[in-house]
């Protein structure tokens, strides 16, 4: 059976993909390119909803102790 430390690890890794994913999107954003405004505002949406689940992993990530108490 896996330990706490070991989901910690995996909430830690996707919450620094989610972090890479939120900084390709700003850049997104701060481009002028041809996108238009329609994908611009998909983008938008998209930040936003990565932002929503960043929050909710840090939160996760906080709640789990480093090592279980004897």
């Amino acid at each position: 059976m896996r330990g706490r430390g070991w989901i910690k690890a995996l909430r830690q890794d996707e919450a620094r993909q989610v972090r890479a994913h939120i900084a390709e999107l700003e850049r997104d954003l701060m481009a002028t390119s041809p996108q238009g405004r329609h994908r611009r505002h998909e983008a938008g949406h998209e930040l936003r909803n990565a932002k929503f689940r960043l929050e909710r992993l840090e939160e996760c990530i906080a709640e789990i102790p480093e090592r279980a108490e004897r």
